[in-house]
């Protein structure tokens, strides 16, 4: 195991880390679109409300779950009759409870400790930021017996004397940050040399593709999706089945897609279109041509719109395309191109190295990475790269 994982601490990652804004429950959903579209990873943490004035540090216990982008539109597309109201509707009507997925840690927590938690399912971290950690990271795990245990339990245990423990100084103690998947990838690849040579072996060879996956034909409904789709990662692929029974990868339905769109007209065409026209649009998938009714969307949130607003508009791929206040400003070609290329799926050859695709999917910002045949030309699937793939194949595997 690269030392790497020994000697460095959760709190080394926290630099830098913006501090931890709540959102409470009571939120509507309007709000979650705004905060998912200015969140770094395309989902959002929601939390009960603060008990008492004034206003308590956040904390493990008062975790709901997460809230994506896909959540919010397969909510809108359900409840498609009244969209001012579903957008008025609070969250904690559509977010699962899962407080699983967030730990509290404590700052001197070893990074291979975290990296255990997360290969287990936990994505977020909370992180205290009152404590400026000095010197190497605790020798003992917090892993013990297979029981979670305090770091006050895991030190107690493993006999520490108080030489052994980061030096630390006192800062306000409310302040906190999280730290995902993508966060200790990122600091992962930093540090490539110190995991030589596996970042350089390929993602077949480290074992690091997922073949597990989610998929739906491009004939069926866009809004049979949401009911297969796993949690992690939130993708599904579309793909048409050849006649070897092999799949060819033409799109996906996820959270990352779905990060910055336009949500009302994402939820429309989920509810009416098939699954190959919602990820490529309906004038690019098939012969049918369908009419999008003109819905109230902010302005501020999608300036595209030219004309008379009365029109009904085309369904297409640009029709959910990402916030973008110069688009208007460009061409119409220039306009499709780069919206089609949203709606390309992520992939990967199964030869690529580990290095090249956790890069990729920082790059990004991507939870999930498409993995085709190398030896075919025809996007044939094989499977799928997620964080916790890439978490397992750098722990999994011993480095000299």
């Amino acid at each position: 195991m690269a030392r790497v994982f020994l000697h460095h601490v959760v709190g080394d990652l926290t630099l830098g880390k913006p501090e931890l804004v709540e959102f409470s429950e009571a939120e509507t959903v309007e709000a979650a679109v705004r905060a998912i579209g200015d969140s770094a990873d395309g989902a959002i943490a929601v939390w009960r409300r603060r008990p008492m004035e004034p206003a308590p540090p956040p904390s493990a216990e008062r975790f709901i779950g997460m809230l994506t982008s896909l959540d919010v539109v397969a909510f809108l597309a359900r409840d498609g009759a009244d969209q001012e109201r579903a957008m008025r509707t609070p969250v904690s009507e559509l977010v699962a409870p899962n407080p699983s997925l967030l730990k509290e840690v404590d700052p001197g927590t070893r990074l291979i400790d975290a990296l255990e938690m997360m290969k287990q399912g936990v994505r977020h971290l909370l992180v205290r930021k009152s404590i400026v950690w000095k010197g190497f990271s605790k020798r003992f795990s917090i892993l013990y017996n297979g029981r979670w245990l305090k770091n006050t339990q895991s030190s107690s245990l493993g006999g520490a004397s108080n030489s052994d423990r980061p030096s630390t100084s006192a800062l306000p103690d409310n302040k906190f940050c999280c730290l995902s998947r993508e966060d200790v990838v990122r600091f992962l690849i930093g540090c490539l040399g110190a995991l030589a040579p596996l970042p350089l072996s390929s993602i077949s060879l480290v074992g690091a593709i997922g073949s597990n996956y989610s998929y739906i034909e491009a004939s069926s409904l866009a809004l049979e999706a949401i009911y297969n789709i796993p949690h992690d990662p939130c993708a599904i692929a579309v793909v048409e089945t050849n006649s070897e029974g092999s799949h060819k990868i033409i799109g996906d339905i996820s959270a990352y897609k779905l990060w910055k769109c336009d949500y009302l007209a994402a939820a429309w065409a989920m509810a009416n279109l098939s699954a190959g026209q919602f990820v490529v649009g309906a004038d690019d998938y098939g012969t049918t041509l369908v009419s999008v009714p003109e819905l109230p969307i902010d302005s501020s949130a999608d300036d595209t719109g030219a004309g008379d607003s009365s029109r009904p508009r085309k369904f297409s791929s640009r029709s959910i395309g990402f916030f973008n206040n110069q688009a208007n400003q460009m061409s119409i070609g220039r306009l499709r191109s780069m919206y089609r290329g949203r709606s390309a799926p992520l992939t990967c050859k199964h030869t690529s190295s580990l290095a090249a695709v956790m890069a990729q999917m920082l790059s990004h910002r991507a939870t999930h990475v498409w993995v085709t045949d190398a030896d075919l030309d025809d996007g044939t699937l094989v499977g799928i790269v997620s964080y916790t793939d890439i978490l397992n194949a750098v722990t999994k595997h011993p480095t000299p």
